[in-house]
């Protein structure tokens, strides 16, 4: 019998999920600790093209987890690749995916494993919402308490502490929660911003022009100066009129009149060097080789070969992360299901290249070693 007619189909109790509220419930859910800051890790993401393709890089990159197990290796294989994980999807690597970027962005992933209390089946692993969950301190140093604000305002505890999943961010020693990648941007980001603003209002008036028409009336020309004024202003806005409906209309006036384009004497600065700093400093934070995210900077074959080995040590320290979630995961259905927990975590090969790398290495080892097999031959002969 397969794990999907095993299962039963009942509407299971999850613990950190509430009920519909009104569209402005995030406020009784503000932590003050730090939860206003992920708002404003994620207005960065989406205001900063390049940020939400180095997030989305990490993600996908760190993909390609393999457990083996002592026993019902057969069955586990099936529920990591079925269980439901919500919005449509399913499959472990799916929950892995959502959990690593809360944890990229928020500095640390929340899951719950939905465990149906008659069946004893884990019916689906779910993310949360980092903002609505604060961490206690247990009685063990080694231990923490998860606790959900309600929409009251009030904070508690989660009574099945095994269910839930937690994993802090590079955590420091005074901050439980983890730090977010993108804790070091909002000041670069900001002036990043500020230079795209001002590029684009620059843009749009040089693109379209504004023109200042200025009419000097000459000896005697004073009492009707008003109305040769009001004949010039409406002649120049029916041609600027016809020029936008694509037909050529020519201006004619009369007398000292001088047209020149407002702002054209400026000269518009070159945002290129600052882009590129700002831009330097992001990447540099990200921890991804700029050809990765599209940036045609110089760079020479020897130093990618090298940032692609220093990419690599990034993803194997990301896949630290998530492995003890995808161990904890793996022992709870085993548990569940009368097995033993003894269960290997393994991740595929990162990149192609590695291999080619590791293949040619051991080619040049076999060839060394067939060299002195012969060396050693010729001198006992």
């Amino acid at each position: 019998m397969s794990w999907r007619e095993r299962k039963k189909a009942k509407t299971v109790a999850v613990q950190l999920r509430e009920g519909a509220k009104h569209p402005f419930g995030e406020l009784g859910s503000y932590v003050p600790q730090d939860g206003g800051q992920m708002g404003m890790y994620r207005a960065i993401r989406e205001a900063v093209p390049l940020v939400d393709a180095a997030v989305g890089k990490l993600v996908r990159l760190c993909g390609g987890v393999q457990v083996r197990s002592a026993q019902g290796q057969e069955e586990l294989s099936e529920f990591l690749s079925q269980v439901p994980v919500g919005k449509g999807q399913e499959g472990i690597q799916a929950f892995l995916d959502c959990y690593l970027d809360s944890m990229l962005v928020c500095g640390r992933g929340v899951g719950e494993m939905v465990v149906d209390p008659e069946s004893g089946e884990i019916n689906a692993l779910l993310c949360a919402d980092p903002a609505k969950v604060e961490v206690r301190e247990g009685e063990d140093p080694l231990e923490v308490k998860l606790c959900l604000r309600r929409s009251d305002g009030k904070v508690e505890e989660l009574p099945r502490q095994d269910l839930l999943l937690f994993t802090p961010f590079q955590p420091e020693a005074d901050h439980p929660y983890g730090v977010s990648m993108l804790r070091s941007m909002p000041f670069m980001t900001e002036i990043l911003l500020k230079i795209y603003q001002a590029t684009g209002l620059n843009w749009e008036r040089m693109g379209n022009a504004r023109f200042a028409v200025v009419y000097k009336p000459g000896p005697g020309e004073g009492p009707w100066a008003r109305e040769r004024g009001q004949e010039i202003a409406s002649a120049w806005s029916q041609a600027m009129h016809s020029g936008r409906e694509g037909t050529v209309r020519d201006f004619v006036a009369v007398g000292d009149v001088d047209i020149k384009v407002i702002g054209g004497d400026n000269q518009v600065l070159d945002a290129q060097v600052p882009v590129r700093q700002i831009m330097e400093q992001l990447v540099a934070k990200t921890g991804i080789p700029p050809f990765l995210l599209g940036l045609s900077w110089s760079s020479t074959e020897r130093m990618s070969e090298q940032q692609a080995d220093m990419m690599t040590s990034e993803i194997t320290a990301l896949r630290r992360y998530l492995t003890p979630v995808v161990r904890k995961v793996c022992q709870t259905w085993l548990r569940l299901h009368g097995f033993s927990t003894a269960v290997k975590v393994e991740w595929e090969d990162i990149t192609l290249q590695d291999m080619v790398e590791e293949a040619r290495a051991e080619l040049y080892h076999e060839q060394a070693e067939t060299l002195r097999a012969e060396r050693r031959k010729a001198e006992e002969s």
